[in-house]
């Protein structure tokens, strides 16, 4: 069984394919399509299904129809020998980032799926008119072959009411759905798992902390195979910082800049989105670029590096009360799996919880799940490679299944 996972940005196309036989998966392929609209495209593509074979092509794309034939079309070729024909992709899963307080578990695309898909819009303006875009191209190009949509916000369904409130008048959660819905959750859900396996034991009798850092980070208290809480919110702002998101601060600053600044609700929205975090403190988004000028010396570096460690830290302190302790805590994503110094500085003066970093095995380099913390550890600190589309494809088999 072969499964395409598309996951359509506002001007970029990532795809994966997924071989799937008896109880092994395997991915034999992957490629991007970026710049989409533009005057000039770029697409690149690995096949790995026999020896690693490389592309890099430049051409215009002027829409995701035209990038998901682009798609296909390289998939089909005969040169590569992927699949044969269409119908031999048995199902395409679809990332899809808000399924706001409509879609909680993964469904299957059909004419009244996408009517309810477009209510989610507003919720995320940027993202989801570009997955709905991909969902039609796939439909034009393969019509015969199962859709599945898997949502980011579906694992944390399970969070209280009394967690995903907000205290403000009850009348705008009711008609306009205003609460938390958490982000990430695809790739929570699959590093949760893989440390259930690590630890020797069934998800739903551990509990654990998931710190997902990246260019956008959050963290997630599990309780059993369920999500207790997350730092993320409404919308990806809230929480740690991040590399140009704010993450949490006092409100009171929104009307205040407006009034002082006179600035307009979109300046606003960029400001908070693109150029606060990590850049807007140190002038750098990339964690390498602050690490390299951390070392030179360079003090907004140093800042923004603690500023993210310390933010961290406090969910982690506060998750670790909330769920009565941990059997593990799991870093995943860009910085969490590459970042040797942003784990110890996380994980430091937690030794009260229980939570103390090897720095020997934290140093190691290595691209596979793997402990840093001692052997008899009371909580296990894990390093855990996400893998969002692998959990894509096993989430649409398992759907259709």
């Amino acid at each position: 069984m072969n499964i395409l996972v598309i996951n359509c940005g506002s001007s970029s196309l990532k795809y994966s394919l997924f071989t799937f036989k008896n109880t092994e998966e395997t991915r034999i392929a992957f490629g991007v399509v970026e710049r989409i609209g533009l005057s000039q495209s770029i697409y690149k593509r690995t096949i790995l299904k026999i020896c690693k074979q490389e592309k890099k092509s430049f051409i215009k794309i002027k829409d995701h129809t035209a990038a998901i034939k682009l798609v296909i079309e390289d998939l089909l070729n005969k040169n590569n020998r992927l699949v044969k024909h269409k119908n031999d992709i048995s199902i395409v899963g679809h990332r899809v980032v808000h399924g706001g307080n409509i879609f909680t578990k993964p469904v299957l695309v059909t004419k009244s799926i996408k009517t309810k898909l477009k209510k989610c819009f507003e919720l995320a303006p940027l993202h989801n008119p570009a997955h709905y875009a991909g969902i039609i191209a796939v439909e034009k190009m393969l019509p015969s072959v199962p859709s599945v949509l898997v949502f980011d916000t579906a694992f944390h369904y399970t969070i209280p009411d009394f967690a995903y409130m907000y205290a403000i008048p009850y009348k705008y959660y009711k008609n306009d759905h205003i609460r938390k819905y958490g982000f990430h959750g695809t790739s929570h859900c699959y590093v949760a798992q893989e440390a259930a396996l690590m630890l020797n034991k069934q998800i739903s009798t551990i509990k654990l902390i998931t710190v997902h850092l990246g260019n956008g980070s959050s963290v997630t208290a599990i309780k059993n195979g369920r999500v207790i809480d997350t730092s993320m919110g409404f919308t990806p702002l809230h929480g740690v910082v991040m590399g140009t998101r704010c993450g949490t601060i006092d409100t009171s600053i929104i009307p205040y800049l407006i009034k002082k600044y006179k600035i307009s609700n979109d300046y606003l929205n960029t400001l908070l989105n693109k150029k606060s975090g990590l850049y807007g403190i140190s002038g750098y988004s990339d964690i390498r670029n602050i690490l390299s000028m951390d070392k030179c010396g360079n003090k907004r570096a140093k800042l923004a590096i603690n500023m993210l460690c310390y933010s961290v830290k406090k969910y982690i302190c506060a998750y670790y009360g909330i769920l009565n302790g941990i059997d593990g805590l799991v870093f995943t994503a860009g910085i969490g799996e590459h970042s040797s110094y942003v784990r110890e500085n996380i994980c430091s003066d937690l030794d009260c919880l229980g939570i103390k970093v090897n720095v020997k095995k934290n140093k190691q380099i290595n691209k596979i799940n793997r402990f840093i913390s001692n052997k008899n550890a009371k909580v296990k600190i894990m390093v855990i490679p996400t893998n969002e589309e692998l959990m894509i494809a096993k989430e649409a088999k398992k759907f259709v299944d």
